[in-house]
């Protein structure tokens, strides 16, 4: 097929990472304020901000978003610590989520108007690994849960960002620092274990930063869409793009520039 020829998606599809605290939950709200209706999957409980955000800007917002939480519950022993009460089902239940909502519909149907959002994929990723324990308790090697939660979250992955799911995507993540071998530092999605951050980012066309300069009154948030010396970002419209977006507005003007 020749590239005159190549039909756009007209889904975004967008890996969003940034350190604790960046305002990358919060800065949805731009997202809503174009049009879009937000269907989240909140797996770190934390959609405060946004709502905060939403409420500040126009009280009708809050009805353009729609949220899901999934935690599991923990129980202190005096013997083993800190485990899992009961059965560990968070994973279970955001999967079953992906499938179908809580409104009856299917996420993979949901169209260009709205944007799937996964926050958090590192919290994501753990409630996987805490679902591989309870479903091998005995396991021997530690490694087998590791594998079993890294599989099962790569295929996540694939669905959300295959053409048969037919609705935008943002999954938001922190950033995890690895050393490499030459001793250089390289900032990578945060998931579970090392060896799944690296292969992250090749799921996805686009990959920005949410980042915080400064301190108090001096402080600077922005949504870095060019590669850093720490991230190697991905923007698939760099002509339209500047190389750092104010934070506040930053999502909205990616996806007007994607879509157009």
């Amino acid at each position: 097929m020749k590239l005159t020829d190549r039909q756009k998606s007209p889904f975004a599809k967008i890996l969003y990472i940034g350190d604790s605290s960046t305002g990358k939950t919060g800065s949805l709200v731009s997202l809503a304020e174009a049009g879009y209706n937000l269907r989240i999957l909140d797996m770190d409980n934390g959609v405060d901000s946004l709502a905060a955000f939403a409420k500040a800007s126009d009280p009708k917002l809050l009805d353009k978003i729609d949220y899901l939480t999934f935690r599991d519950n923990f129980k202190v022993d005096a013997l083993k610590g800190l485990s899992v009460d009961g059965r560990p089902k968070a994973y279970v239940d955001a999967l079953k989520a992906l499938n179908k909502w809580d409104d009856g519909t299917e996420p993979a149907k949901w169209g260009p108007d709205t944007i799937f959002v996964l926050d958090s994929l590192t919290a994501f990723s753990r409630a996987a690994f805490l679902w591989a324990q309870g479903m091998n308790p005995g396991a021997k090697d530690p490694r087998q849960w590791y594998g079993t939660a890294q599989d099962s979250v790569k295929t996540a992955l694939e669905l959300l960002t295959s053409a048969a799911f037919e609705t935008n995507v943002i999954v938001i993540s922190h950033v995890t620092l690895v050393e490499r071998p030459d001793g250089s530092m390289k900032g990578y999605a945060s998931s579970i274990g090392k060896a799944l951050g690296p292969e992250i980012p090749k799921y996805f066309n686009t990959m920005l930063l949410a980042e915080t300069r400064g301190t108090g009154e001096k402080v600077q948030r922005t949504i870095q869409t060019l590669p850093t010396t720490l991230v190697d970002l991905k923007n698939p419209v760099p002509f339209k793009l500047d190389k750092a977006l104010p934070l506040g507005t930053g999502l909205a003007t990616v996806f007007e520039a994607l879509k157009n």
